[in-house]
């Protein structure tokens, strides 16, 4: 062992030790890590009321989606329908996989809770209608949807819906 000790010692004689001087804030490293954490603790949250199991009952009539949360005022899709709301936010879903989708879709639900915005505009467009018939799913999942409803034509019509959220 003594030998072992005096191998190591020779070894390492000129060995300079290294001066450390750069310093590093440990404040402003912990708060950004902090929000960073917040925001994808929320979009986890948010992300857990969409389940791709779930099939809920929807009202459709001539390939129109709607939906109107229990204990809601049944003049609220009406509205809807007339375009008495304005979607103040707009979510273009085009291009983007189930997926992708669904992180965008959870977004724009916190970004309308942060900014107090009740009604917003999901475009899905046409194409193959994969998102069209899946976003109402995941959407009646959600505790803040009260309703939702295609679009009117001003709003894009067939090709999007318009969401009423609690906030």
């Amino acid at each position: 062992m003594q030998e072992e000790f005096e191998l190591f010692r020779a070894e390492t004689k000129d060995i300079k030790p290294i001066k450390q001087d750069t310093v590093i804030a440990p404040h402003s490293r912990n708060a950004r890590k902090k929000s960073d954490l917040r925001e994808l603790r929320e979009k986890t949250d948010t992300l857990f009321y969409f389940s791709d199991e779930y099939e809920p009952l929807l009202n459709e009539h001539d390939g129109i989606v709607k939906y109107l949360r229990e204990g809601e005022d049944s003049h609220l899709l009406k509205q809807l329908r007339r375009g008495d709301f304005s979607p103040e936010l707009f979510l273009d879903l085009h291009g983007l996989t189930r997926e992708q989708a669904k992180m965008e879709l959870a977004a724009l639900l916190l970004a309308c809770e942060k900014e107090r915005v009740d009604c917003a505009s999901i475009m899905t467009g046409y194409g193959t209608f994969t998102l069209k018939k899946q976003i109402p799913f995941w959407l009646v999942q959600h505790p803040k949807v009260r309703a939702l409803h295609q679009a009117p034509k001003e709003w894009g019509g067939e090709a999007a819906m318009l969401i009423l959220l609690d906030v």
